[in-house]
């Protein structure tokens, strides 16, 4: 009897290790350490979820490149936008529990609120700023926000200033701070803040204990991921953490591997962890609902064919199963989250540089390999694509740098010497120092640029944050004073340049 129990188990055991796929048995770590070496990432951790197991749970290259300490299964990385689920999560509950409904109208919450258009003010309900439904463009406001030393509070008054490009309840536009003001209703209902909600509701009943809401203090953690970039010098470059606790709901969340596989695992058994149901099924339904149409063509590189976005997570098609997926950007990192719940799998990747689209190949890559598609190196087929906008970069740079010959600029430095405005953003300051000018960004911790004149009007902006990237810059003359000047950020941050008015 005994004999025949081990059996049966070892052909369990077998059973469950063939299921596997080939790539993820025989060649995920090769494909893996291949890429980093191709991507010039430090580190990554992965984890997949398969038929309620985790079939992988691992850690590749270096936290750390200076000391060389290893990325493992609880390295944390900022998680960045993937926290916006967790917002849609945590509305979808308190609408379950009959605190609020979805529907409600902003005002309802915040009476003084408004946005640009009127109109929309008195229209605008909590899933419309869950569905980035404003009408604004992606990312618009952000380099305002991001980082910035306003509190959400302000953050909230001053989104009356983003003018939309685009129409409400018809155009798709990313909006960060949208997510916050929708998060800023939880307080509001609940009494406690968005941080502690997410706590005691959500990373406290999945046993999420090496998860932080809040990024503040991240760089004081143990076993914590130092963010680095190639953006606009083709070298790696450690960054400072980002602070961005003010935009909280729209992604402050810190977490590892080991974590996030927690969150995912309730994700794939209907709001159930360990057997304890955490969450309401129709709580997690609620959140993948379709809010937001995005496309209904279909994808040049991968077989889907529509997109859409629920409460804080994108829904597509891919190869015949429904997919819901995130990824999230904070400086100096790029995340992923991914579930099937048609086929029991959920995969995860956090990692370490910000200029690099592997942490998404290799997600597809493991996707194919679950779903039997043939073997397409997904990697080289976006490296390709990578390598060449890169380089096209990379060659501005090096041909702006070129131009800087101690040349002497259309007027005396005083003349640009002083105080600039932008509605938005606020105040600027152009103060000199030697031959060159200094700004200085007064909405920022310690944010600063370096222009060095180079010919034609045009000045090399750097920023001291690498991450804002380096950028030509033309003032705007009229009868030997300076107007303005238009101040452009990395696109990572936002699309469109500020323009700043001399005082």
């Amino acid at each position: 009897m005994k004999k025949k129990l081990l059996l049966i188990f070892l052909v369990a055991v077998v059973l469950q290790s063939s299921a596997q796929p080939a790539f993820v048995k025989d060649s995920l770590d090769a494909y893996i350490n291949e890429g980093l070496k191709q991507w010039n990432i430090p580190g990554l951790a992965i984890a997949i979820i398969k038929d309620g197991k985790t079939v992988v749970m691992k850690g590749y290259g270096y936290r750390d490149v200076k000391t060389k300490q290893p990325v493992d299964e609880n390295t944390l990385f900022m998680i960045a936008s993937n926290s916006k689920l967790f917002t849609g999560t945590a509305l979808a509950k308190l609408e379950f529990d009959k605190k609020l409904s979805l529907d409600d109208k902003i005002t309802k919450y915040f009476p003084g609120y408004s946005v640009y258009d009127s109109a929309t003010t008195n229209l605008l309900t909590i899933k419309d700023m869950l569905g980035h439904h404003l009408g604004t463009k992606t990312f618009q406001g952000d380099f305002t926000f991001w980082n910035a030393s306003l509190s959400r509070q302000q953050i909230m008054e001053k989104m009356k200033l983003l003018k939309p490009a685009g129409s409400f309840r018809q155009s798709y536009g990313y909006c960060n701070s949208c997510f916050l003001t929708a998060g800023e209703v939880i307080p509001v209902v609940s009494g406690i803040s968005w941080e502690e909600y997410i706590q005691q509701n959500i990373l406290s009943p999945l046993n999420m204990t090496n998860t932080y809401p809040l990024s503040a203090g991240i760089s004081q953690r143990t076993n914590v991921s130092k963010p680095y970039t190639t953006a606009f010098s083709g070298t790696l470059t450690e960054l400072p953490y980002d602070q961005v606790d003010n935009l909280a709901p729209a992604g402050s969340i810190v977490s590892s591997v080991k974590d996030v596989a927690k969150w995912l695992s309730m994700q794939l058994d209907s709001g159930k962890f360990e057997g304890r149901q955490v969450l309401p099924w129709s709580v997690i339904q609620r959140t993948r609902d379709a809010n937001t149409l995005i496309s209904t063509r279909k994808n040049r590189l991968y077989p889907s064919h529509f997109t859409t976005y629920g409460l804080g997570v994108f829904e597509t098609d891919y190869s015949g199963r429904q997919i819901f997926w995130h990824t999230g950007g904070a400086d100096g990192f790029v995340t992923n989250t991914c579930f099937v719940p048609e086929e029991k799998l959920a995969i995860t990747i956090l990692t370490n540089n910000d200029n690099q689209n592997f942490f998404e190949a290799l997600r597809y890559q493991v996707l194919d390999a679950y779903l039997n598609r043939p073997f397409i190196d997904r990697s080289q087929e976006q490296l390709k694509f990578f390598t060449a906008e890169n380089d096209e970069v990379l060659n501005t740079v090096k041909s702006l740098k070129a131009r800087v010959k101690a040349n002497k600029p259309e007027l005396p430095l005083n003349a640009y010497i002083g105080n600039y405005s932008n509605t938005l953003y606020g105040a600027i300051s152009v103060e000199a120092k030697g031959k060159n000018l200094v700004v200085q960004f007064k909405g920022h911790r310690d944010l600063t640029a370096s222009l060095q004149y180079m010919d034609n009007g045009e000045w090399l902006l750097s920023y001291s944050n690498p991450a804002f990237g380096i950028f030509p810059l033309k003032f705007k003359i009229q009868n030997d004073k300076v107007v303005s000047t238009d101040i452009k950020v990395n696109d990572f941050l936002e699309y469109d340049p500020y323009t700043f008015v001399k005082n």
